[in-house]
């Protein structure tokens, strides 16, 4: 299997670097501590989405005033 380059979560061993934490307690403790948004999976474990580690891409903002399209 081909390895995606846009992956959607942090793998365990990329939380375990992260947290610098072996436990699930502790990371979890640790993610709770700073922040970092995650959830956790039906074994207990967390998971982190890499744009909550990296952060979103900034979004296009709208050119030129706001402007009423409302008949006059």
């Amino acid at each position: 299997m081909a390895m995606n380059d846009d992956k959607l979560c942090l793998s365990r061993e990329e939380i375990t670097e992260l947290t610098r934490a072996h436990t699930r307690a502790r990371q979890l403790a640790f993610l709770r501590n700073n922040g970092i948004r995650h959830y956790v999976d039906n074994n207990g474990w967390p998971v982190v989405t890499v744009s909550a580690v990296e952060g979103m891409q900034p979004q296009a903002r709208a050119k030129g005033p706001w402007k009423s399209n409302k008949a006059a």
